[in-house]
């Protein structure tokens, strides 16, 4: 996914593979991670798109804490507030859930895959 500037330059902002459709809204995790990275508790973020059984899929944002930070539902709704100020409502995620790290490469790269499947692996 991406957009063309005036000058012809292409910018690619998110896979399509991560889109979330949530009510009928599409959805793009990378727009909600830029706004998640910038809280001082977030050491690292991913946002996915879990089932939902009226809206098809939920945002749902993964985050490694900062140390010192405790994994509980109050630092959750607190997230979960300042997205909803940075972000309209229907883009902020409906849960937090925590990991201890986020799943890398050694190149740094995120396996938001890996995340993703966890939440999409039938019982």
């Amino acid at each position: 996914m991406g957009w063309v500037d005036e000058d012809g330059y292409l910018y690619l902002t998110d896979r399509k593979s991560f889109m979330i459709i949530s009510g009928g809204v599409n959805i793009y995790p990378q727009e909600i991670e830029n706004a998640m990275i910038a809280h001082p508790k977030i050491a690292d973020v991913a946002v996915i798109g879990a089932p939902h059984e009226d809206m098809g899929e939920e945002v749902v944002a993964v985050v490694e804490l900062a140390a010192g930070v405790s994994p509980d539902d109050g630092t959750a709704a607190k997230l979960i507030d300042f997205e909803r100020s940075k972000l309209s409502h229907i883009k902020a995620p409906r849960r937090v859930d925590f990991m201890d790290e986020l799943p890398r490469h050694a190149t740094g790269k995120l396996y938001k895959r890996v995340i993703r499947d966890r939440y999409w692996q039938q019982p």
